[in-house]
């Protein structure tokens, strides 16, 4: 299966496979699914020029149809983030997706998937998915929880979505034997808001001790990924007080109306969005873009080191 590269990451790449350059990976679901047209190829780029600015080469990850693109030409970004209907890929359908010739959006685990195989190493999101409520009746459960298990990339987020069950989340990242790394606090970051009442199993201020763990991963042969948890800064966080209540009115909105499955999230976000008059959004984009300067110093710091 081929696999296409855009021109700056093609002139990065090796002949034998590796880079001369770091390189950042970032997923395009938060182009199709995140936010409206402009604004989200707007906020792609920003993002991608945030990882220039801080000395590494981004590598936005999509399907278009049928074929996998490892760093997006303009037009092709902006023909996506056009598109209507993208299908959402994780593990379960990126292969189908591209075997009928489809367009689709990489979630977290898709765009693992896609970072591992062509031997980039360091990937920023906004936040994972993970342990929904009501999971003990419904088994909702994010499949990124289980690739950040097996598929070996580290991952920079804001910890998991806020409208998860942040401590079920954490407790199968831990017996899925999954390091997570809080960065800067001792709380898991819940997505919107800084901090959380869930502790932190494992934290650092030094961007070298996250290198030395991947390194120490590979020298072990432990495999699988590990989760670097950044709290959003605190001048862009909407405070748990505030956007809790918010969160539960959404939750049982979508239990009212029947959805479930993939719908879920997307439903969430858009109701929250409204709830907090956009500034869910504001935020969003203020972690996401915290999360890709975090990125690019550790795979700059990875890149000096491997």
């Amino acid at each position: 299966m081929e696999i296409f590269y855009n021109s700056e990451v093609d002139e990065a790449r090796t002949k034998t496979g590796g880079y001369n350059q770091p390189i950042v990976a970032l997923e395009s679901t938060i182009i199709t699914h995140g936010m409206p047209y402009p604004q989200n190829v707007q906020v792609a780029r920003e993002v991608e020029e945030i990882v220039r600015q801080n000395g590494a080469i981004p590598a936005t990850i999509a399907v278009l149809d049928g074929s996998i693109h490892v760093g997006l030409e303009d037009l092709e970004l902006e023909k996506l983030a056009q598109t209507k209907d993208v299908a959402k890929i994780s593990r379960a359908d990126i292969a189908f997706t591209v075997a009928q010739g489809l367009t689709g959006a990489t979630t977290v685990a898709a765009t693992m998937i896609v970072a591992k195989s062509v031997g980039i190493q360091v990937f920023a999101t906004g936040g994972i998915g993970g342990v929904h409520r009501g999971a003990e009746l419904n088994f909702d459960i994010s499949a990124d929880l289980r690739e950040l298990a097996i598929t070996e990339v580290t991952v920079v987020a804001a910890g998991p979505k806020a409208i998860l069950d942040i401590p079920k989340t954490m407790e199968v990242l831990e017996t899925y034997g999954v390091p997570v790394i809080v960065y800067g606090q001792d709380s898991i970051p819940a997505f919107w808001s800084s901090t959380s009442e869930t502790p932190a199993p494992l934290t650092t201020n030094d961007v070298s001790e996250i290198v030395k763990s991947m390194l120490a991963r590979k020298a072990l042969g432990l495999g699988g990924g590990q989760l670097i948890a950044n709290p959003v800064p605190l001048a862009d966080q909407i405070p748990a007080a505030i956007i809790s209540p918010m969160i539960e009115q959404a939750l049982v909105e979508a239990t009212k109306q029947s959805i479930n499955g993939k719908a879920v999230t997307p439903f969430l976000l858009k109701r929250i969005f409204e709830l907090t008059e956009g500034k869910s959004l504001t935020t969003n984009i203020a972690l996401v873009k915290n999360n890709a300067r975090l990125a690019t110093e550790i795979s700059r710091a990875f890149f000096i080191h491997n």
